[in-house]
């Protein structure tokens, strides 16, 4: 596909893990790849990286995620800030996506729109510092502290339970709502050390320079120790142009994906939290790999198929490399080039070429 301001081999809605991922696949493989992201998601919310190999646990949400956009550019990749309103399919099977003030054309669509946790009611802690919504991540800071789980569903009783892997001080708070989990629940979490409240919270105390909780007040007049604790309550999926450009959903609610981000609908991935799965840094990151290695098998120039070949001949010297010119200036002038960085812009002689391949 020729290549304009407008027109993408790869267009990557969602900033986060798992869409700066595939994003920086796309662009390192060669392919014009621009990456639509209207800002927050869930990692912008973290106040520190957990379970992530390589980045320290000081490094915020939003410093992770600026540092990934900043190496999706460094390659070549385009960044634009804003949303997208819709998505749909043009009579030569491509993709127009409207965002607030431009449309774009792309060869291939990834929907990395992830979800969004469904809020408990205040009062609350403040998120981060005694509200968390990641138990995977956060439970290792509670080991043998006090810590709430809030909500009536099995998801919350769940948690609960999981919890005591971590301390032996585990409050489940219904917050006055009917618990809704099965009668089989019902029979576990009484076999095991969780005291359900079903008193509402009528107060937060926080640690006046920290900020970080140290109790919940209820409705009964009553005061528990606490120093943090999780929010089960559900998600909602942010699937709009996933549905509208039909792909199949998940009985829970998720994009239905193959192992490599495939949708039911040709041309179309979708990775991270909007797909079924740990919602995890690491898992998202990797599933922006797959997709990405995916979409580069799809639409890559070479190898020519046989029937391509019987239909027009080998291919000429003239065609490669298939890496636009654009993509090839920023590969050379890169400081990851292996003939080392040239003047961006520059294109290599023969004479370069071949003492490159020296």
């Amino acid at each position: 596909m020729s290549s304009s301001d407008d027109e993408y081999e790869v267009a990557v809605v969602g900033g986060g893990p798992a869409g700066l991922t595939t994003a920086l696949y796309g662009a390192r493989l060669g392919h014009e790849t621009v990456l639509i992201d209207r800002g927050g998601g869930r990692a912008a919310m973290m106040a520190d990286t957990h379970n992530v190999i390589g980045i320290t646990e000081d490094v915020s949400g939003n410093e992770f995620l600026a540092t990934g956009r900043e190496q999706v550019q460094s390659y070549g990749g385009a960044f634009v800030r804003g949303f997208v309103s819709d998505v749909e399919r043009t009579d030569d099977d491509r993709f127009r996506l409207t965002t607030n003030d431009a449309e774009l054309l792309a060869d291939r669509v990834v929907l990395a729109t992830g979800f969004s946790d469904e809020r408990p009611d205040p009062p609350l802690p403040r998120t981060g510092k005694g509200l968390h919504y990641c138990l995977h991540c956060d439970a290792y800071m509670f080991v043998d502290e006090p810590v709430y789980v809030m909500g009536h569903g099995e998801a919350a009783a769940h948690v609960a339970m999981i919890m005591l892997n971590m301390t032996d001080d585990v409050d489940l708070l219904t917050r006055g709502a009917e618990p809704t989990w099965s009668d089989e629940t019902a029979a576990q979490l009484e076999a095991h050390p969780v005291e359900v409240v079903h008193e509402d919270v009528t107060g937060v105390e926080n640690d006046p320079d920290s900020g970080w909780l140290e109790a919940l007040e209820f409705a009964d007049g009553t005061r528990r120790e606490y120093r943090g604790g999780f929010p089960m309550y559900g998600s909602n999926y942010n699937t709009a142009l996933a549905e509208g450009l039909g792909c199949d959903l998940t009985d829970s609610g998720e994009v239905d994906v193959d192992d490599h981000g495939r949708t039911s609908e040709d041309g179309v991935f979708a990775v991270g939290d909007v797909t079924p799965g740990h919602n995890q840094v690491p898992v998202a990151m990797g599933q922006g790999a797959k997709a990405g290695l995916a979409i580069h098998k799809e639409i890559r120039e070479f190898p020519r198929s046989r029937e391509a070949i019987e239909a027009d001949g080998p291919v000429d010297a003239d065609e490669v490399p298939a890496i636009s010119p654009s993509l090839m200036a920023t590969a050379l002038a890169h400081e990851g080039h292996a003939g080392g960085p040239r003047a961006a812009g520059a294109e290599p002689d023969a004479e370069t070429r071949a003492a490159d391949d020296d």
